[in-house]
């Protein structure tokens, strides 16, 4: 545990990657989609991107920090938030300033630009609250607890996995999944990690689980995967909202972690043109009251599968396999 013989924030500043895009001389910007991103791993993965030859990439940096570091009569002032991204092996480091989204808001936004050459395969991502302290300027105050990685070779946004899949047969398996035999998986969301537990029992899924290429197996795999990450995203969300943490007077916090960054990831779109905390304090309020929780489930639903892309990956399979009808009529 460090000690600091200075004044610090109370409470985590969280720090998320809102987009991505890269930019090849006299090329147009390619805007990456969602899914060169993952909330849950904290990765951006800019391998992912069409453009091989890019040059120059942007991501669009958002930060939550405590209301006090911006509050009057706090022992700090000149307080800024700077998004900063370091590369040892390079030894490169990059600093954005990001400005306050609202007047004395939590919420700050902003763009840091990075070069294709300073990075050599991973750099990491954090964000920090300077200030002014007993007339000291340059002190950090706050940071965030969990940094980011900005992966620039990958094409799949993960440290690891983004969730945990482990193969087990229902039937015979933990007692508690006993009672789900006729499931095809089921997701468990209380753990550090969200688990996806996949039941051998069930005829012909691990095989379509482990087929690959373009064939109807592997246009399955692809459908099915994407449906185990928005059933995932739905356990997580409702985990996350089911367990807030809630100061005394009656206002929700954003958990630390992963929940806290999927709550932010979804909530846009649960609770559409609202900040991410009166989003936050409206789904609390329809969750513990009398009415309106039922009518967020379709908005939850539509959230999650966005974020799993899918509507995307049940396209492609549809595509996919008509191809295959008409190759095969041919």
């Amino acid at each position: 545990m460090k000690v600091f013989p200075y004044p610090r924030l109370r409470g985590g500043v969280s720090l998320r990657v809102d987009a991505a895009r890269v930019k090849a001389p006299e090329q147009p910007r390619e805007q990456l989609d969602s899914r060169a991103r993952s909330v849950v791993e904290r990765v951006v993965a800019l391998g992912m991107a069409e453009t091989e030859d890019w040059e120059t990439a942007t991501l669009v940096v958002s930060a939550t920090v405590p209301s006090k570091a911006t509050e009057p009569g706090g022992p700090w002032s000149e307080v800024v938030v700077v998004a900063v991204l370091t590369d040892r092996t390079t030894n490169t480091r990059v600093t954005s300033r990001l400005a306050p989204e609202a007047e004395g808001g939590r919420e700050w936004r902003g763009e840091l630009r990075m070069l294709r050459s300073d990075i050599y395969d991973r750099a990491v991502l954090t964000v920090q609250v300077i200030a002014t302290v007993e007339g000291v300027p340059g002190r950090i105050i706050g940071e965030v607890a969990e940094d980011w990685i900005v992966d620039v070779r990958s094409d799949t946004p993960t440290r690891e996995q983004s969730f945990d899949i482990r193969e087990v047969g229902f039937a015979k398996g933990p007692r508690w999944l006993q009672n789900f035999t006729d499931a095809p998986w089921i997701v468990n969301a209380s753990g550090s990690l969200p688990t996806v537990h996949i039941n051998t029992d069930f005829e012909g899924m691990t095989e379509v689980l482990g087929a690959g290429g373009r064939g109807p197996e592997g246009l399955v795999n692809d459908m099915l995967v994407s449906q185990m990450a928005a059933d995932v995203w739905i356990a997580v969300f409702h985990s996350a909202i089911g367990d807030l943490e809630i100061e005394d007077d009656g206002t929700p916090l954003f958990p630390y972690g992963w929940q806290g960054e999927v709550l932010r990831e979804m909530l846009p779109d649960v609770v559409p043109d609202r900040t991410l905390e009166d989003a936050l304090r409206e789904v609390h309020r329809r969750r513990v009251g009398a009415t309106g929780w039922t009518e967020l489930q379709p908005r939850i639903q539509y959230a999650a599968m966005r974020r799993a892309e899918v509507p995307r990956a049940l396209s492609e399979t549809v595509r996919g396999l008509d191809k295959l009808n008409r190759e095969d009529a041919a």
